[in-house]
């Protein structure tokens, strides 16, 4: 297979070419959710991207094993060795069990994400299935030297693993510049650390905490970063291709997982780190704590008003997404809403627009420039952005051929709904809006319903039947009543 696509390496901070372990297949992790709450703009972004990848090089010809996990234990309120677990926390507030936190939240996000046209993964494993897998790896960790148990709980050893290896390869952090930094405050369990910057493999439970499992260190719950070293292992290999999330994991998260699989399987785990960047709020980062936090069902909804200016569609959000390259910026405001909104709408009427091209005898167009740039946007990191300004030029194309001001042969015009059609829908998983189409059939609907009663009026009764019968064929039902007509979809 020809390796053409470049990638951004967060762990080389380089371009690369794309070179599988084991082509045609593809290993790829992505740092899913933790299940607490309601999914976000910040949740979007990173499954829209990986969703493109994952896209992309299915397109290409590789066989991607997609894995996705769900944290629903062991993610502390301020991602470090302090605080409570944040579903248990939710299931305190909720007077609820922790695993309904985590599978109502679980299916609200896998909701949002179907709206959103993002495929499922191969795989969704959940951290609090794969405890048994945890626990091996820290005891290998144990075995190799790099890290110690204290009352109960066990701390990863940074100074030592840094003796032998790099911490900091990915991030650049300086881990005496970490020692100094976790100086500065005294956090909960600190002191029972050998070295402020380690991190917690196993968690001792103190006795109200809910979640627990017996380990051989006494019963408790893993650390955050352990998880993901041990389910992609599981699934992937301990040497895979891709390991994915947004840049705000990359430290310490990320780098704790290199630190884990380094010390317990001896190799770095995956070969190539992509990170998407930030998403920002009129030029402010999203956070609960500045009142500009947004979720996803607001967006479909419009219900945020003093955000808001009105709903936008799941594909507006996944248009206004992939307008940006995934490793730049993302700053969220009506007017860049407005704006997706109608780009993309001027992307699928020339998408519905391709059926009503007629073919001529020669082409004005040359094709074979436009499809290789479509190409090398994508291979050059992914380049949605670039795609896109490719695809607005085809739409130019399609409304000029539409008005006879271009002509194209019928085999021109055959290659070029494939690949419109190719990149638009496979590749960038945009498609017509459901609300949109919902509202047109709406509208259709009255009007016939009308035209009905018009004929009933008139004593029609045979046009009045076809239209019933008609509609009956197509999968719509009209029942009569004392108000009048009312339709429903079979």
């Amino acid at each position: 297979m020809e390796h053409t696509i470049r990638v951004h390496n967060s762990l080389s901070r380089e371009k690369e070419q794309f070179i599988p372990l084991k082509p045609p297949f593809v290993g790829m992790y992505l740092c899913g959710p933790t299940v607490y709450g309601d999914a976000h703009l910040g949740h979007a972004r990173p499954a829209i991207t990986f969703d493109l990848l994952t896209r992309y090089l299915r397109h290409k010809g590789y066989k991607v094993r997609f894995v996705r996990n769900i944290t629903d234990v062991g993610h502390l309120e301020n991602d470090a060795d302090e605080g409570e677990d944040k579903i248990e926390k939710k299931a305190k507030l909720e007077q609820l069990e922790p695993m309904e936190i985590a599978q109502h939240y679980t299916w609200a996000y896998e909701t949002n994400m179907a709206m959103l046209n993002v495929l499922p993964p191969s795989i969704e494993p959940r951290a609090s299935g794969h405890i048994i897998e945890q626990i091996e790896l820290i005891k290998k960790i144990i075995d190799a030297g790099f890290a110690y148990i204290v009352e109960g709980s066990v701390y990863f050893d940074i100074e030592k693993y840094s003796k032998h290896h790099h911490y900091g390869i990915l991030s650049g952090r300086v881990l005496e510049e970490l020692q100094a930094g976790a100086g500065t405050r005294t956090l909960e369990g600190q002191d029972k650390k050998r070295n402020r910057a380690d991190f917690a493999l196993w968690k001792n439970a103190s006795p109200e905490h809910i979640m627990r499992w017996p380990s051989p260190w006494g019963d408790g719950f893993p650390g955050w970063h352990i998880e993901c070293s041990a389910m992609s292992a599981k699934y992937l290999g301990e040497e895979f291709d891709i390991h994915g999330g947004g840049m705000d994991l990359l430290f310490p998260h990320h780098e704790c997982e290199i630190a884990q699989s380094v010390a317990g399987n001896g190799k770095q785990p995956a070969k190539y780190w992509v990170h998407n960047n930030m998403l920002t709020i009129n030029g402010q980062k999203m956070g609960k704590s500045l009142g500009n936090f947004i979720t996803l069902d607001e967006l479909f909804s419009g219900s945020r008003k003093e955000v808001l200016n009105q709903a936008y569609t799941p594909m507006t959000i996944r248009f206004f997404t992939l307008q940006a390259h995934y490793r730049s910026t993302l700053d969220f405001s009506n007017a860049a809403l407005k704006a997706a909104e109608k780009g993309l709408a001027r992307l699928m009427q020339a998408y519905a627009e391709l059926d009503k091209i007629k073919p001529g005898s020669v082409s004005t167009i040359d094709l074979k420039p436009w499809i290789a740039a479509c190409y090398e946007a994508m291979d050059d990191d992914f380049n949605s952005a670039i795609l896109i300004a490719e695809l607005f030029e085809a739409a130019t194309w399609i409304n000029k051929l539409n008005s006879s001001e271009e002509t194209i042969t019928a085999e021109d015009l055959e290659l070029l709904k494939k690949t419109y059609r190719t990149f638009v829908s496979d590749i960038l998983g945009l498609e017509a809006d459901i609300s949109e189409t919902g509202d047109k059939i709406d509208g259709l609907m009255e009007l016939i319903i009308e035209l009905r009663k018009r004929s009933r009026e008139n004593k029609d009764f045979q046009t009045s039947d076809k239209i019933r019968d008609g509609l009956e064929t197509l999968g719509f039902v009209i029942k009569d009543g004392k108000d009048g007509a009312e339709w429903s979809a079979k």
